[in-house]
């Protein structure tokens, strides 16, 4: 499941997303357009640059702002970043591999579709660009979620 902590750092580089190339964004301007608490984003975009999905520039004119182009941004790197492994359980985890300690991995089903399940996620995940993610729109919404 995706945490708190993934979803506000892709709402963010989503916002990032948006500018022109260069243009640098504030963290108060992020965190109050897509309603993140604000010392919450301040530690998720700290993650983020040690990963060098962002860079900063401190000081007055200062900001974040995407590190590559978000054609070349994966959203799988950026859940891995902040919220680790894409499997539900260790014992399916490619990056985070643990076996169990009450089963035979050659024989749990539980493990072979817990693996199905992450290899699902991962598929869409590492296929889909932040830039692809910025530009989905409601088509992809049940009808009665979408907005008229």
């Amino acid at each position: 499941m995706l945490t708190a902590k993934g979803k506000y750092g892709l709402k963010a580089l989503v916002h990032m997303s948006q500018m022109q190339p260069g243009q640098l964004a504030l963290a108060t301007e992020m965190a109050e357009a897509n309603n993140i608490p604000k010392k919450f984003l301040d530690a998720i975009l700290g993650e983020l640059r040690n990963a060098g999905i962002v860079q900063s520039r401190k000081g007055k004119g200062g900001g974040y702002r995407l590190a590559r182009p978000p054609e070349e941004v994966k959203v799988g790197a950026i859940v891995r970043v902040l919220d680790g492994p894409l499997a539900p359980i260790p014992c399916a985890s490619h990056t985070r591999y643990e076996a169990c300690e009450d089963c035979d991995v050659a024989t749990c089903q539980v493990r072979h579709m817990m693996l199905e399940v992450r290899n699902a996620i991962a598929e869409v995940l590492d296929q889909t660009t932040l830039a692809q993610m910025r530009d989905m729109d409601g088509d992809l919404l049940p009808l009665e979620l979408r907005t008229a």
